[in-house]
């Protein structure tokens, strides 16, 4: 998709630019996709689903979010249940955050990662029982990640995907606690920071948890999919509630420096060149652990940072980062962000460029951008 100068106030012509619909033989429907059109979303393929891109506008969806409530259908996402006396062992050795440690009704974020310490997927495990766990994985990655944690389980641990029977609703935003509670039994005060327990919205039995991707106050709401479109209905009922597209989600979390699996992580970096290194724990056996203990040990070569634009033009996915009139590196996210007015982005850049501050230009080879690096979040 072609640069763009600036953005207007309803930002309806373009998607953002990591909307790429991969190569998908059916694109599926979430079970709301009657709700979008009915309200008018713009949408379009990603990974492998039809998705709402936009409602009234991305730079108005994101600041509704920021200043009130927004609600997204992120019905797409996978959902695996590990259970078993050897669960617990297996979740641990699979990802790279630490688990043996947690009590049920905590959360944690971390990774897949293969033999070479490459990200497979980005995930969230959810401790449900002593030896129950759910693991949210992306939307492209499930069948993939399916496979590789199947083949790395114990004989004795049972695995379930429960991901065409899960519905999920996000809602982020500074009114998202006084809005949910009129529509719950939850004491949602008792939901700390990755977190999450069990009870009923609008009278259906809800997983509610608290690991969002926009910066925000907000609620992710997990419940069996022929009930989505009763949730969705109910919850925008109340005036200070938008309907948000991914649009308006890749803006949001990118204000925030969040990664995007497929365009800031990948199988092609480690969690050390993307600077997640707090999401590892090395003080336990996973896989890739001596990859990573070896990259570690030599230092890293090139570094995933975030840049600030001078001005409203952002770049694409892969311009070239230019510093000291040098190619130090390539753009993987740009957007306009609708809170500062200017444009943000992360990129993989070598190490020895990456100081806090430096000045460097985007460029196509036809547009050049003006920017400095810049430590995310961009937003606080």
């Amino acid at each position: 998709m072609d640069n763009h100068e600036g953005a207007d106030s309803t930002n309806k012509s373009r998607a953002p630019g990591f909307l790429n619909p991969g190569i998908f033989l059916m694109v599926k429907n979430t079970p709301l996709y009657q709700e979008h059109i009915r309200l008018g979303a713009r949408m379009a393929p990603f990974a492998g689903w039809n998705m709402p891109i936009q409602y009234s506008g991305i730079i108005e969806e994101n600041l509704h979010t920021r200043t009130k409530a927004g609600l997204f259908d992120i019905c797409h996402m996978g959902e695996f249940i590990l259970k078993g006396e050897t669960a617990k062992g297996d979740v641990d050795y699979l990802i790279t955050h630490r688990t043996d440690d947690m009590p049920v009704g905590r959360c944690c974020y971390g990774f897949l990662l293969n033999d070479k310490g490459k990200i497979l997927d980005d995930l969230i495990t959810f401790k449900k029982a002593s030896g129950e766990f759910m693991l949210v994985v992306n939307a492209g990655t499930v069948d993939k990640d399916k496979e590789w944690i199947k083949s790395h389980l114990s004989a004795e641990t049972q695995f379930e995907d429960i991901s065409e029977k899960t519905a999920k609703l996000d809602l982020q935003g500074p009114f998202s606690k006084d809005i949910l509670s009129a529509y719950t039994n939850a004491t949602l005060d008792t939901i700390g920071k990755y977190h999450f327990l069990t009870a009923k919205v609008c009278g259906v039995k809800t997983l509610i948890s608290r690991t969002g991707y926009t910066g925000e106050l907000g609620y992710e709401l997990y419940f069996p999919k022929e009930e989505a479109a009763k949730l969705w209905d109910k919850l925008l009922e109340n005036k200070d509630v938008k309907p948000v597209g991914l649009g308006a989600r890749d803006t949001l979390r990118l204000e925030m420096g969040y990664s995007l699996y497929g365009q800031d992580i990948d199988e092609e970096h480690t969690p050390l060149e993307a600077n997640l290194e707090k999401f590892i724990y090395m003080e336990k056996d996973f896989i890739g652990k001596t990859a990573l203990a070896k990259q570690k040990s030599e230092g890293v070569k090139n570094t995933l940072v975030g840049f600030i634009a001078e001005g409203r033009r952002s770049p694409r996915h892969n311009f070239d980062v230019v510093y000291n009139n040098e190619a130090v590196g390539k753009v993987t996210s740009g957007s306009f962000s609708p809170c500062l007015k200017k444009a943000i982005g992360l990129c993989y850049i070598k190490i020895d460029a990456a100081k806090e501050g430096n000045k460097i230009t985007l460029s196509n080879g036809k547009i050049s951008i003006e920017a400095a690096i810049k430590k995310p979040p961009f937003v606080t």
